[in-house]
């Protein structure tokens, strides 16, 4: 499929350059293969950037001859004339629901169609819920990684929580603490430092939301509660 595909871009992409078209390809492959677009630490990977911006560059291009477009919510896509180029899949109803499972003595199965667990029953809160992707490895160590997908709920953070946090227009996602020195964000990796925030300047701290799970390759991954 990705030799098709390949061959169509080469044909209907004339106007990008070689490293263009190829930078195009391989994003687009990704794409059709995992679900997702590639991290920008992927890509710098495949093709041996250096830098980052090698990496923005590329999607600049794209974007400017039309060949990326990005959404309200500043994500990049493909413009509706080339969504035909990556397999979007149907929106499956939920997990159906097949019967009854005795959990105390044993007792007769019961095969009966009972409906599906959809979304809405997963995440009672979903109007609350939102998603980032993660860049970097300072929270490798409670199992998100780069390229995972945080699920967030816009509601308060308590002390120890991991939480995503605004400061200065830079983001991070940390476990937050609160104590007289301050605002203590602290990574799940020894490689990195705590940030500490004085409090004359806690106005400009915002908490984006409080981690209740991640997304990656095995699925979803439910964040453990804290033992009281």
């Amino acid at each position: 499929m990705f030799y098709t595909l390949t061959l169509l871009f080469n044909m209907d992409n004339a106007h990008l350059t070689r490293k263009q078209q190829e930078f195009f390809n391989f994003i687009v492959d990704y794409k059709n293969e995992h679900d997702v677009w590639p991290t920008y630490r992927e890509i710098a990977d495949h093709f041996g950037y250096k830098s980052p911006n090698s990496v923005t560059q590329n999607i600049q291009a794209l974007l400017k001859k039309g060949y990326l477009i990005k959404r309200n919510d500043e994500e990049y896509d493909l413009p509706t004339d080339k969504k035909s180029l990556i397999g979007e899949s149907e929106e499956k109803p939920g997990i159906p629901i097949r019967g009854l499972i005795a959990a105390g003595y044993l007792q007769e199965a019961v095969e009966a169609d009972l409906g599906s667990i959809t979304m809405d029953t997963l995440f009672p809160h979903l109007d609350d819920l939102f998603a980032l992707r993660v860049s970097g490895f300072s929270m490798k160590d409670v199992g998100i990684s780069d390229g995972d997908f945080v699920l967030l709920m816009d509601t308060d953070v308590r002390d120890g929580d991991i939480g995503a946090v605004m400061y200065n227009g830079e983001t991070s996602l940390k476990k937050v603490f609160w104590d007289d020195n301050g605002l203590r964000l602290e990574p799940a990796n020894e490689d990195y430092d705590d940030i500490v925030i004085e409090p004359d300047v806690f106005e400009e701290v915002r908490i984006i939301g409080k981690y209740i799970g991640h997304v990656n390759r095995q699925g979803f991954q439910r964040a453990v509660p804290k033992v009281a």
